[in-house]
């Protein structure tokens, strides 16, 4: 576990182009409002965030823990709860741990009570459990015993008087807190009850159902009121608006659906594609309503049901830059979607190139002339203004790695969900050489040219490990059409000295290897990412290397593998390119963004 405190901003020479418009680097796993109506959220790595909901613009963040997948805020997200074997309370504003009560028996379902000195906790032992956390100590010693299976949703009612908790065995629970007295049990679903909510007045208790019902109990005699059944699928999340008018409820099949909860008339339904609803949010002002989606945090009026202008979701692809040979302007794909062209100097766009379908790879050519992208089967080409030139019908696969030789007469062009590379000639965009199985069934998930522009490195994964590793790095001569040396490691991205010599591949164990192709073999493993490497450079001179990871780091490397530097991010790293004259570092971002980075401001933060 960790408590690292992060600022907003890691360094100040780091300028970030684009914006994240709500976009998270993991799956989100707790959001709240607070009292000032901005958004909070926590995804998984343990990465707080916090956000204006108006402009989508990311405000701050914080690294929390990584080891924990259960998490709820606070009733004001002042407070944030994470739970496994431990219960750990954090702030939420400053990300600074704030105290830890061990637990016996591993922690099912999580809430927070009205006053947040407070949380309540179900167990897999059936057990629930009410603390008050300052004093590191159960309300009750024995804890609140009823159920014999999992308890998987807890709530704590809005005066504070009463918990509701829902076990694995389909029944709910009520507690009085001030005596810890068994209040009665609800039963009627027929699936699991995986979230609770309770009514502002605290006179009405809904419960969400696998049933593909919601259902709304009276909390004062325990009689169901009304079974909401316009779902057509599991309901996993429930939320109410502050005054209590509104009643969300989110389901598998993508959609939120929003009660007017006095008529029990349905106002909107809202399709959130392509993610399940787990975790639902209304702003106290009542303007927003929030959602987790696929990486994406998603908004809506709910009052007229309509989302928020240019904040949605966006294509799930690597963040990809590459950078014009004078340095000037560089190319970024907005993670799949919104590719421009970029100012270097005035981080503004040049031009935005059009495409019908996300661009999972990009690069300018070394002679600065040609943009290439892969836009689904196909090779799109522009010439360096943006001007669209050409389209190559590519093979069945998508496309989504490519790489110029250093003449840039060539393009290779490969697939993950394939396991063949192409070579185009980039002149007239002919095929001019196929490897039908370059990596002995192995999917292709890099390329990179040999300076001498007649070789082209190949790395994969086996995905299915049949062949007694879990992947390859392979030499191909292309002019002889016949593989030079081979080394059986899977990697997701490879980078060549610009000597010809060495060649770098991330692993599957987030590690490097630096690989002599002289001698064909292995001359180094670096150590000291704490997340799988996504990503790899070397300097123009070849003095340095540069890694990027899913532990939101980058690092920099000499030439005997002694790591120089180690840079903290607010966002994974998914591309890294030097400038020509290896003044600035350029790096793509899980979160659609890129940035430029002098180089000696990040040997400053080791």
């Amino acid at each position: 576990m960790t408590a690292a405190l992060l600022a907003p901003n890691a360094f100040t020479q780091r300028l970030t182009f684009g914006e994240p418009k709500l976009q998270t680097d993991g799956d989100v796993l707790a959001i709240a409002f607070s009292k000032d109506a901005l958004l909070h959220s926590v995804e998984e790595h343990g990465i707080l965030r916090r956000w204006n909901p108006e402009s989508g613009q990311q405000l701050a963040w914080h690294s929390v823990s990584d080891l924990e997948t259960l998490w709820a805020f606070s009733a004001d997200a002042r407070v944030l709860a994470s739970a496994s074997d431990d219960l750990t309370i954090w702030d939420a504003t400053s990300g600074r741990l704030l105290t830890a009560i061990p637990q016996a028996m591993w922690v099912s379902a999580l809430a927070f009570a009205p006053d947040a000195s407070f949380v309540a906790t179900g167990h897999d032992d059936g057990l629930i459990n009410y603390w008050d956390a300052p004093g590191h100590h159960s309300v009750f010693p024995r804890g609140l015993a009823y159920h014999k299976k999992p308890i998987s949703a807890v709530a704590v009612s809005p005066n504070g008087k009463f918990l509701a908790a829902a076990s694995e065995d389909k029944t709910i629970t009520l507690w009085n807190l001030s005596t810890g007295g068994y209040h009665g049990c609800l039963t009627g679903h027929n699936d699991r009850i995986p979230a609770l909510a309770w009514h502002p007045s605290g006179n009405f208790l809904v419960s969400a159902g696998w049933d593909s019902t919601a259902r709304v109990w009276d909390a004062n005699t325990l009689q169901p009121v009304i079974i909401l059944n316009s779902h057509a699928a599991q309901v996993d999340a429930l939320a109410f608006s502050k005054d209590g008018r509104w009643l969300a409820c989110g389901d598998s099949s993508q959609t939120i659906h929003v009660w007017d909860f006095a008529t029990k008339k349905t106002m909107h339904k809202l399709k959130v594609p392509p993610a399940e609803v787990r975790f639902i949010a209304f702003s106290p002002d009542g303007r927003h309503l929030a959602c987790n989606g696929d990486r994406v945090l998603h908004l809506w009026n709910p009052e007229t049901g309509k989302p928020h202008a240019d904040i949605g979701p966006r294509p799930r692809a690597k963040t990809t830059v590459s950078i014009h040979r004078d340095g000037s302007k560089f190319i970024s794909n907005g993670g799949g979607t919104n590719v421009r062209v970029w100012n270097s100097k005035t981080r503004q766009t040049v031009t935005t190139l059009q495409t019908d379908e996300p661009i999972h790879a990009l690069a300018f050519s070394p002679d600065g002339n040609w943009i290439a992208g892969a836009v689904s089967k196909q090779i799109r080409l522009w010439d360096s203004t943006g001007k669209h030139v050409a389209d190559w019908d590519g093979p069945e696969e998508p496309i989504t790695t490519l790489a110029f030789s250093p003449d840039s007469k060539l393009l290779a062009t490969g697939s993950k969900h394939g396991i063949s590379v192409w070579i185009w000639g980039v002149a007239d965009g002919e095929p001019v050489l196929l490897i039908p199985d370059a990596l002995d069934g192995c999917s292709i998930e890099s390329l990179a040219f040999h300076p001498d522009n007649n070789q082209l490195a190949v790395g994969g994964i086996d995905r299915m490990a049949t062949g007694g590793s879990n992947g390859a790095i392979s030499v191909w001569n292309l002019a002889e059409r016949a593989e030079v040396t081979t080394f059986l490691d899977g990697a997701t991205a490879i980078a060549l000295h610009p000597g010809g010599d060495i060649l770098a591949s991330t692993t599957l164990d987030q590690s490097i290897c630096l690989w002599d192709l002289q001698l064909k073999q292995l001359l180094q493993e670096l150590l000291g990412h704490d997340g799988p490497v996504t990503c790899l450079a070397f300097s123009p001179a070849g003095h340095l290397l540069a890694s990027g990871s899913e532990d939101h780091t980058l690092r920099l490397w000499d030439a005997k593998g002694h790591e120089l530097s180690c840079t903290e991010l607010d966002s994974q790293v998914t591309s890294i390119a030097f400038s020509a004259d290896g003044t600035y570092l350029y790096l793509g971002h899980a979160n659609t963004t890129c940035s430029q980075l002098q180089l000696a401001d990040a040997f400053r933060r080791k």
